[in-house]
């Protein structure tokens, strides 16, 4: 027995994926079609962001195929939340905009792809299929793109990087942005008030010459500042 896309049936454990849309007709139309493919299962579905973040973990999918907009709030920040109880979970983002912002910002949450719905059912089967083994379906041309776009153009040369102004504190702080904590949960991690969390960051704004908060996340994740790190990749 073959799939869609002529895959083989095999002995090996089906992929298992969670489905998170509002839409029960779409929700529908993706378990139909996966579940039609002798490698995959729909192991669970939610139909909101908070519905998403209570099931998914319990359900421990392989691959999480998440609508980005929603009505109680994003898939972008469901990624982001899964990822950070399940690490190592592929999330493959699905919309229906080809919005740079919201690439970039799937980007950053860690997403292993982003497909737009109008995708020809054998596509999607191959994408859930490609992040499941562990590969991106994000084109790195694309990525770098829109990095050197949201930061005004390539990185000048030079001697000192953008990070050679911050403190310890700052870099630290840096890090956690890049990894998509808000001001409170930074505060929780480094036992400080939310004000000052505000305070610090303001401070490496300037330094680093941004004035979004995602500018900086995207610095963070150039320069591979993490939290518990010395600084430009960890050095």
């Amino acid at each position: 027995m073959t799939g869609s896309d002529g895959f083989a049936a095999s002995a090996a454990a089906p992929i298992r994926v969670f489905l998170l849309d509002d839409h029960d007709v779409v929700r529908r139309g993706l378990r139909d079609l996966l579940e039609d493919e002798p490698d995959i299962r729909v192991a669970g579905e939610a139909s909101t962001a908070e519905e998403a973040v209570a099931r998914g973990p319990a359900l421990r999918p392989d691959v999480a195929v998440l609508d980005v907009r929603l009505p109680d709030g994003d898939g972008i920040a469901v990624c982001r939340e899964l990822r950070s109880r399940m690490p190592d979970l592929p999330c493959l983002m699905l919309t229906s905009f080809d919005d740079d912002e919201a690439l970039l910002d799937a980007i950053l949450a860690g997403a292993a792809g982003y497909v737009l719905k109008q995708i020809k059912d054998s596509d999607l089967v191959a994408a859930v299929r490609t992040v499941a083994s562990g590969q991106s379906m994000l084109d790195p041309a694309t990525t770098s793109r829109l990095l050197d776009n949201l930061r005004g153009g390539p990185e000048e040369s030079g001697e000192e990087g953008p990070l050679s102004g911050l403190s310890p504190r700052e870099r630290e702080i840096l890090g956690l942005i890049g990894e998509g904590l808000t001001n409170r949960e930074i505060g929780e991690r480094l036992y400080l008030s939310e004000k000052t969390v505000k305070n610090n960051i303001s401070r490496l704004l300037g330094k680093l010459g941004v004035e979004r908060r995602i500018q900086a996340a995207v610095i963070a994740s150039e320069e591979g500042v993490r939290p518990g790190g010395d600084g430009a990749r960890d050095r």
